[in-house]
C-alpha cells in the first residue's frame, strides 16, 4: 500500500487545475510508482533479475498491458529466463494467449537487442550471444545491468504498455515449498 497525503502545511498554492504544475506532479508521481513496481518485482522471492516487457503497436493502451503483464507472469517464460534460454516460443505463446486480439504476422520479438522473430517469423540469431545477455543480468548488480528486456510489436496500433516481473528460481520453489500457511 502506497499513501500519497496532503496536509495543507507546505503553503504552495493547491493545483486545482490541468496545468504544467499538474503534469510536473503527475510525471513526478509515475517515476515513483515506476520505481516501486520495479522494486517488488526484483525483491520477488528467488528472483535473480527483473524482466521489463514492453509492447507497442497495439489497438490501444489497455491491450498492450494486458500482453505485457501475461508475458511478465507467465511461468514458463519466467522459468527459461531463469535457464538463460532465449526462448521465443514461450514468449510469443504468453502473448497469444493474453486474450488479445493481433496479427501473428505482424508479431517481431526482441530480447534485448536480439531480434528473435519478425513478421511472425522466427529469425536467426547468436543464441550463445543470446544466453550471455541473459546470464549478464542474472549476474548484474541490483538495479544496474540486471534487466531482461522482452520488446515486442504487435501491428501498427498506437497502443503501447510495459510490465515488470522476475524470472523464477529453484529457490522460489524452495522458499514456499518449506513452508505452509
Amino acid at each position: 500500500t502506497v499513501l500519497a497525503l496532503a496536509n495543507g502545511e507546505s503553503r504552495t498554492p493547491a493545483i486545482t487545475e490541468m496545468g504544467a504544475e499538474a503534469e510536473k506532479l503527475e510525471a513526478m508521481l509515475t517515476e515513483v510508482c515506476i520505481h516501486l513496481a520495479k522494486a517488488i518485482a526484483r525483491d520477488g522471492e528467488g528472483a535473480t533479475c527483473l524482466v521489463e516487457v514492453q509492447v507497442s503497436g497495439a489497438s490501444d493502451d489497455a491491450d498492450a498491458r494486458k500482453i505485457a503483464r501475461t508475458i511478465a507472469g507467465s511461468s514458463l517464460v519466467k522459468s527459461a529466463i531463469f535457464g538463460r534460454d532465449p526462448n521465443w516460443g514461450r514468449i510469443a505463446a504468453a502473448a497469444g494467449r493474453a486474450g488479445v486480439a493481433f496479427n501473428q504476422e505482424e508479431l517481431q520479438i526482441k530480447l534485448g537487442d536480439f531480434l528473435m522473430m519478425e513478421h511472425g517469423q522466427p529469425q536467426p540469431f547468436d543464441r550463445t550471444a543470446a544466453n550471455a545477455y541473459l546470464n549478464q543480468a542474472a549476474q548484474g548488480a541490483y538495479l544496474k545491468e540486471d534487466t531482461v528486456l522482452i520488446s515486442l510489436s504487435v501491428g501498427s496500433g498506437a497502443g503501447s504498455g510495459t510490465a515488470w516481473g522476475c524470472d523464477l528460481s529453484y529457490d522460489y520453489v524452495k522458499i514456499n515449498a518449506e513452508y505452509t500457511t
